[in-house]
């Protein structure tokens, strides 16, 4: 059963097309005006549209574009007693899913409704599935809304299942080490290890020790077979934090392991196969590393087949909320500290610093602010002197207030209240606020039970 909006100013068609339907168990809503139909889509979900062309007011072609930017998952038909073959074509475009002429026969009504709820199937279970990315996110605290870092999340969703090499790039404290977990947890090795070595925490002479491991007798000190990190990462993800700092002989032998996946470990003479997928990061310019001579450009082009670029702190204030209620549950709870908000000026300031640490910075500032307050709430004076005498931002909020045992989907919820309040109840104009579509909006109210 589906839910089947009819639009059409002959009460005739209405009638009998709203018969067809009903006897196939669908629920149906019939209009005779495109403005109704708006009118119905901003306060209920449709899963198909049945639409003329020819209608005084609102014609068929404008209510298509207007459906289908309200939500581009509602399936839509046109009608039209002109057989005009023009209007077929120009409607296919705009997003039609099919066209029928009028005096329609029930079969082939009912052959198109049914083709057409196939199609709206499988939109639902493309939405579904990407829900079911976004929960995985949300479990892995990979934290934001922005339209930046929604692309960043939408690059891990692509690239994790391949076997691709990923280059992960950005300033430090982005949470590049995160999204590299990530990838690995989104990808068919999530069962295997997923293991890490930071390039510049190790002196030079013992990086390559590490990377590809020893035999007995390698060197002094060596008095037993130790296993590198391939060894280790074997049928995983090997994650190299700052590449840029490996020394030319170690980027040598790691290229030859991109390019045959076989290496020696030190002191050894067997040849050993390896089968470890490759992700690694750096905050430096690798292109301006290679222009010094500094880092091979080979492995410049083997390791970067995927680049996914972290964006600063800076350039996403509109997820510094989300971010430091994140911080504040996390660190309050360790703390044992009831602390449910943060003060509406101090938030402020918070969102008008540019955060050279980007997400590293913040966490520490919450977490030195929540060590430093005696109240419920987090307040100007408990921040760092930096950020005490920054020049907050205008914001028409009233705080950031949330319970310590608040989930994601409950700081969604309260960003939505929020929104509301702020465009006095009026739903289209609080989705643009929060950078979300009116289809977006309308499905949380329901959700959330807000409506």
């Amino acid at each position: 059963m589906a839910t089947i909006l009819i639009v059409d100013d002959e009460r005739d068609t209405r009638d009998a097309l709203d018969m067809i339907l009903r006897r196939e168990d669908h629920e149906v809503i019939a209009v005779g005006s495109g403005e109704s139909a708006l009118a119905h889509l901003n306060m209920h979900e449709v899963d198909l549209v049945l639409s003329d062309v020819k209608m005084p007011g609102i014609d068929g072609l404008t209510l298509l574009r207007r459906v289908k930017a309200h939500d581009a998952g509602i399936v839509v038909v046109m009608m039209s007693g002109y057989g005009d073959i023009t209007v077929a074509v120009e409607a296919m475009k705009e997003g039609a899913f099919d066209y029928l002429v009028k005096p329609c026969k029930k079969d082939g009504i009912l052959r198109t409704v049914a083709k057409a709820l196939k199609m709206r199937a499988v939109l639902v279970e493309n939405v579904v599935l990407k829900r079911q990315v976004q929960d995985r996110f949300d479990r892995a605290q990979v934290i934001g809304s922005s339209a930046a870092w929604r692309q960043v999340c939408d690059m891990v969703e692509q690239v994790a299942p391949s076997r691709a090499t990923v280059l992960i790039t950005g300033e430090s404290g982005t949470g590049k080490e995160r999204i590299a977990s990530l990838i690995h947890r989104f990808s068919p090795r999530a069962e295997q290890p997923f293991v890490t070595l930071n390039a510049a925490a190790l002196p030079e002479s013992l990086l390559e020790a590490e990377l590809f491991g020893y035999e007995k007798g390698a060197f002094t000190g060596a008095l037993q077979r130790k296993s590198g990190r391939f060894d280790l990462a074997a049928g995983g993800t090997l994650f190299i934090d700052e590449i840029g700092e490996l020394p030319p002989a170690a980027q040598a032998k790691l290229l030859r392991v991109l390019q045959e996946g076989t290496f020696e470990r030190l002191g050894g003479t067997k040849t050993l196969r390896v089968d470890v997928r490759i992700v690694a990061a750096t905050n430096k310019n690798l292109v301006a590393e290679i222009d010094s001579q500094r880092f091979r450009e080979d492995l410049y082009y083997r390791i970067n087949v995927v680049n996914i670029d972290l964006p600063p702190l800076r350039e996403r204030p509109e997820d510094i909320p989300l971010l430091a209620a994140h911080f504040l549950r996390k660190y309050a709870a360790q703390n044992q500290k009831e602390i449910a908000a943060i003060q509406q000026d101090a938030l402020r300031r918070l969102q008008a610093y540019a955060w050279p640490g980007n997400v590293r910075e913040l966490e520490n500032v919450i977490e030195r602010a929540v060590v430093l307050t005696q109240t419920s709430t987090v307040e100007i004076e408990h921040l760092p002197p930096h950020l005490q005498d920054s020049d907050p931002i205008p914001i028409s909020s009233e705080g950031f207030a949330l319970p310590l045992e608040a989930t994601l989907a409950e700081i969604e919820r309260a960003a939505i209240e929020q929104a509301l309040k702020r465009s006095g109840g009026h739903r289209q104009t609080a989705a643009r606020m929060l950078d979300i579509g009116s289809a977006t909006m309308y499905r949380k109210l329901k959700e959330y039970e807000l409506e």
